[in-house]
C-alpha cells in the first residue's frame, strides 16, 4: 500500500508484534508495517520481563504453545540469525498444600500425555536443589529439566532484524489514535503521524492492547499490572545454576541471573496501573516469603541499582486473547498473555500469521484462546500462574 500504508499493520514492537512479523515474512506476507509509540522498539514490557520459560502449565493449549515455541527457541539462532540464550536449567514448583498437590500430579500427567518431561520428587529430593531448602511442610514438588529462562530482548530484535530483511518495516515515535473503518471492515489506523491505511490490523500493544481496543469500539479485557523483579549483588552461597524456583504456596520465586540471584512475588491486593517504579515496600513482603523456605537467602545483599519493574498484561482468566475478532473485520488479537508473552512468542507469531494468511489457525486449535470466550461459555482458567 505504499509508504502510508501496509497489507497489514502490527501495533507494537514488542516480541509478539516481532514474531507476528516475522512469521509473516516468512510465509511471502512482507508489505507489513510495524507501529511502536516509543522511539524505540522493544523498550516496554518485553525488555522488563523475568524471562521465565517453561512446558508445566493447567491447560493443554498452553502446554502445547510451549511445546512449539522452546523447540523453537533451541534453535533459534539457526533459523532467525537473533539470540534467544536459552538456558534449559528446569522449572522447579514446590508445594505445601494437599489439594494443590493433587492439582499438579493431574497436570503432570496431562503433560506427560502431550510429550513433555517432568518429574514428580518428594520434598527431600527438591531439596537437593537449594542448599537448606525448608522443606518440613512440603507435600511434594514438580521438576521440568527442559524449562528454564532466555534472553526476551534478544528474542525480540532476532525477530525484528529478520522481519526486517525481508522487508518488514518499523515506524517508531508513532501512537495509534484511532482506526479508519468502513462498513464493519478495517481500513486503517489513525496515528500521531497522520493515518495509515491496511487490510488486516494486529493488536499486539501489550499492556496497552485493551486501550488500543477501544480506539476500535471493542471491549478486550486486557489490563496492565505491575510487576517487581529484585536482584541480589553476585552470591555463591548458592552454587551451580538451580532451577527457576517457585514456592506455590506464596508465589515468592528465584532464579539464577548471573552470579546473582534473580527473585520476586505478585502483589494479588495491587490494583490495575502503568507504575514502573520499583515497589521497595512490597520487596519486605517477597523477602519475608523467600526467607521462610530458603533462609540462606539471608546472607544476600540486594542490589538495588538493578532491581526493576515492569507491566504483565493480564486477562480476567491469565490467558491470552489470540485471533480474528468477530465483531470487526481485519482486526486481529494478539495480547493478553499475563506473563507468558516471550515464551509462548514463537507459536503465538506462527498462529496469527496462519489465522490472516489461511484464515484461521490450524497449526494448533486455538479456539479457547479467541475472546468469544468471554461471552457466555465459562472460560477455562490457567491456574499454573507465577
Amino acid at each position: 500500500m505504499g509508504a502510508s500504508g501496509a497489507q497489514v499493520v502490527i501495533i507494537g514492537a514488542g516480541v509478539v508484534g516481532a514474531s507476528v512479523a516475522y512469521h509473516l515474512a516468512l510465509r511471502g506476507c512482507t508489505d507489513v508495517l510495524i507501529l511502536e509509540k516509543e522511539e524505540a522498539e522493544v523498550s516496554g514490557s518485553t525488555a522488563r520481563s523475568a524471562a521465565g520459560v517453561r512446558h508445566q502449565f493447567s491447560m493443554a493449549t498452553n502446554i502445547l504453545l510451549s511445546r512449539y515455541s522452546i523447540e523453537r527457541l533451541r534453535h533459534f539462532t539457526e533459523e532467525t540469525g537473533g539470540y534467544a540464550e536459552l538456558r534449559q536449567v528446569g522449572y522447579l514448583f514446590l508445594v505445601n498444600d494437599a489439594d494443590t498437590w493433587k492439582e499438579y500430579t493431574a497436570t503432570a500427567a496431562l503433560q506427560r500425555d502431550l510429550g513433555v518431561r517432568v518429574e514428580l520428587l518428594s520434598p527431600e529430593d527438591a531439596a537437593r536443589f537449594v542448599p537448606q531448602m525448608v522443606t518440613d511442610d512440603l507435600v511434594g514438588a514438580t521438576f521440568g529439566p527442559d524449562d528454564g529462562y532466555c534472553d526476551p530482548y534478544g528474542i525480540a530484535m532476532g525477530y525484528l532484524r529478520a522481519a526486517q530483511r525481508m522487508g518488514v518495516r518499523i515506524q517508531r515515535t508513532t501512537a495509534a489514535s484511532g482506526f479508519v473503518i468502513q462498513g464493519g471492515q478495517v481500513r486503517g489506523v489513525q496515528t500521531s503521524q497522520g493515518p495509515v491505511g491496511c487490510e488486516v490490523v494486529v493488536n499486539s500493544a501489550g499492556p496497552w492492547a485493551g486501550e488500543v481496543a477501544a480506539l476500535a469500539g471493542l471491549n478486550v479485557p486486557v489490563r496492565p499490572y505491575r510487576r517487581n523483579v529484585y536482584m541480589t549483588t553476585p552470591f555463591p552461597q548458592i552454587p551451580g545454576r538451580i532451577p527457576l524456583t517457585i514456592d506455590v504456596g506464596s508465589g515468592f520465586y528465584m532464579r539464577h541471573e548471573g552470579d546473582s540471584i534473580l527473585m520476586g512475588g505478585s502483589n494479588p491486593a495491587e490494583p490495575s496501573s502503568y507504575n514502573t517504579t520499583v515497589d521497595w515496600e512490597w520487596f519486605n513482603n517477597v523477602l519475608e516469603q523467600g526467607l521462610a523456605r530458603f533462609p540462606i537467602l539471608e546472607q544476600a545483599c540486594l542490589a538495588e541499582q538493578q532491581c526493576w519493574a515492569g507491566l504483565y498484561e493480564i486477562t480476567p482468566d491469565n490467558n491470552p486473547i489470540l485471533g480474528r475478532h468477530p465483531s470487526l473485520d481485519g482486526y486481529v488479537d494478539a495480547s493478553g498473555f499475563s506473563g507468558h508473552g516471550i515464551m509462548h512468542s514463537p507459536a503465538s507469531g506462527m498462529l496469527i500469521a496462519e489465522e490472516i494468511l489461511d484464515g484461521r489457525a490450524h497449526t494448533i486449535n486455538i479456539d479457547e484462546l479467541r475472546i468469544s470466550r468471554f461471552s457466555g461459555v465459562a472460560a477455562h482458567t490457567e491456574r499454573n500462574i507465577i
